[in-house]
C-alpha cells in the first residue's frame, strides 16, 4: 500500500501542502504469508475467536485500553530514566509521564482505533499494534500542549498548573524569581523534547509489516512537521500582527486540524490496509471537521467555561493570536466603520494585562459585528461537508457510527451560554485576494 493522499478540494486552508501520495484502489496491499493448502478436515466445535475478544475487550472502552498501553510504555522509558539518573527521572521524566497520563478524553487516539475499526481491521496483531501507536500519539499530544503553554505563557492546562509554571513554583525561594522562572521555561522544552522522542521510539518499534510501517511512518512524519509549521506561522502571526483570515486559517490548518483528526483517521486506516478511495474520504472529512475543531477551540477561548475546557479564559486574545474569529471581527468593524468596535478590538489584541471586564468587550464586539455567529455558521458547514465526506466512505457498522459520533462530538460546544441565537447580519467583510478560503470546495 502506497503512501495516503491527502489533497483534497475540498480542503479549508489557502495553499496545497506536500502531503502523502495516493494510494489507488488497485494499489498492491501488503503481502501476507502464504499458507499452504490444508487437507479436509473433519468438522470442529466452535472455538472462541481471541482475536475478536480482543476488538470487544478495547471496544468496550478505547481510552481505557489506551491508557494500559500507555501505561506499560511509560512503565518502561521511566525505568530506562531511572538507570540514567534519579533527579532527572523524579523531576522531569515523572512530570512527563503524570502530564500524558492526565491527559484528556484520548480524542485522537480514540479517532485511530475506530477508523482501523470502521475500515475493517480485524487480526489480532493489529490489536496491540493499534494501541500503541495510540499511546504514542498521546505522548505526542504532550509534547505540543507543554510546548504550546509555554510558547503561550499560559498558566492552567487541565485546571492545574502548566508544566513549566509548576517546575517554577517547584524551586520558589531557591534563585531569584527570573531565574526560576528561566528554568521552568528551560525544563518544559526539555520535557517537550523527551514526549517527543518517547512518542517516536513507541512508533519505531511497534511491530508491524513493511508496507504498513512505510505508511504509518509516512504519515507521522508529515504530521509532526505540519506541527511545527503551523506553530511557527501562529507565533510570526503574532509578533507582526496578522489579522490575515487567509493565514488565521493556514496556521490553523496546519497546527491543529490536520493534527488533530485527519492524520489520526489516515494512521486507522492504514493500520487497517484501507484501500485508497476509503483513505482519501476519510482525509476530506478529517481535513474538514478538523477545521472545524480548530474554529470552536478559538471560540472556546473567549466564550468557553474553563471548567469545561480546563484552560484560562482569553488567553488567545492576551496573546495577540492571530485567530480566525480576532481577524473576522476587525474586518467587519472596519467595513462597518464602527470606530469602538475597533478601538476595542485593537486595544485588546496583545494586551497580556487584559482585565475580565475588558474581555467582557471584547465578547460583546465579536457578537455585535456579527463574527461569532459567522464562525459558528463556518463550524456547522465544514461539519457538514466533512461527514458528507465520512458517509460516503465506509459501509455501515458499529464501528462506523462510532466514529461518526466522535466526528460529531469534535465541535460541540463548550461555552457558558452555548451557542448564539442568529443575529442580524453585519455588513460582510471585504474579500481578501481573488478567493477566499472559506469559499473553496
Amino acid at each position: 500500500m502506497r503512501p495516503i493522499q491527502a489533497k483534497d478540494p475540498s480542503a479549508a486552508a489557502p495553499s496545497p501542502v506536500p502531503r502523502l501520495s495516493a494510494s489507488s484502489d488497485s494499489s498492491p496491499r501488503a503481502k501476507r504469508p502464504h499458507r499452504p493448502h490444508q487437507p479436509h478436515q473433519p468438522h470442529q466445535p466452535d472455538r472462541p475467536d481471541p482475536a475478536a475478544d480482543a476488538f470487544d475487550a478495547v471496544d468496550a472502552d478505547v481510552a481505557g485500553a489506551v491508557g494500559g498501553a500507555l501505561e506499560r510504555v511509560l512503565a518502561d522509558r521511566l525505568a530506562r530514566a531511572g538507570a540514567l539518573d534519579t533527579l532527572f527521572t523524579v523531576e522531569l521524566a515523572g512530570r512527563v509521564a503524570r502530564f500524558t497520563r492526565e491527559g484528556g478524553k484520548r480524542t485522537r487516539s480514540q479517532l485511530l482505533w475506530w477508523s482501523m475499526r470502521a475500515c475493517g481491521g480485524g487480526d489480532g496483531p493489529t490489536v496491540a499494534a493499534t494501541l500503541r501507536i495510540g499511546a504514542a500519539l498521546e505522548l505526542l499530544q504532550t509534547c505540543a500542549l507543554v510546548h504550546d503553554d509555554l510558547m503561550d505563557g499560559s498558566a492552567l492546562r487541565r485546571g492545574r498548573p502548566t508544566l513549566h509554571a509548576d517546575l517554577r513554583d517547584r524551586y520558589a525561594g531557591s534563585a531569584p524569581a527570573d531565574r526560576t522562572t528561566r528554568f521552568g521555561e528551560a525544563s518544559a522544552v526539555l520535557a517537550g523534547d523527551l514526549a517527543l522522542a518517547w512518542a517516536d521510539d513507541v512508533v519505531a518499534e511497534t511491530a508491524l509489516d513493511p508496507a504498513t510501517a512505510a505508511t504509518v511512518g509516512r504519515v507521522w512524519s508529515d504530521m509532526r512537521t505540519e506541527m511545527v509549521a503551523g506553530q511557527f506561522l501562529d507565533l510570526q502571526g503574532q509578533l507582526t500582527g496578522s489579522r490575515s483570515r487567509p493565514q488565521a486559517l493556514r496556521a490553523a490548518h496546519l497546527k491543529s486540524a490536520l493534527y488533530s483528526v485527519q492524520r489520526p483517521l489516515a494512521l486507522g486506516a492504514a493500520m487497517a490496509g484501507a484501500d485508497g478511495r476509503t483513505t482519501r474520504a476519510l482525509c476530506s472529512a478529517g481535513r474538514c471537521v478538523g477545521m472545524a475543531f480548530q474554529l470552536r477551540d478559538d471560540l472556546d477561548d473567549v466564550f468557553g467555561d474553563p471548567r469545561l475546557t480546563g484552560k484560562s479564559c482569553g488567553d488567545d486574545i492576551r496573546n495577540g493570536k492571530p485567530t480566525y474569529l480576532a481577524a473576522l471581527a476587525l474586518a467587519r468593524a472596519e467595513a462597518a466603520a464602527d470606530r469602538p468596535a475597533m478601538t476595542v478590538l485593537e486595544r485588546a489584541l496583545g494586551n497580556e494585562d487584559l482585565t475580565p471586564t475588558g474581555l467582557d468587550g471584547v465578547r460583546e464586539v465579536l457578537v455585535g459585528t456579527g463574527a461569532r455567529q459567522a464562525v459558528e455558521t463556518k463550524i456547522a458547514r465544514l461539519s457538514a461537508r466533512g461527514l458528507r465526506h465520512f458517509d460516503g466512505a465506509l459501509p455501515d457498522s458499529v464501528a462506523k457510527s462510532r466514529l461518526r459520533g466522535l466526528l460529531t462530538s469534535a465541535t460541540a460546544s463548550r461555552a457558558t451560554d452555548g451557542p448564539p441565537d442568529p443575529v442580524r447580519p453585519a455588513p460582510a467583510a471585504p474579500p481578501e485576494g481573488s478567493a477566499a478560503p472559506e469559499n473553496r470546495r
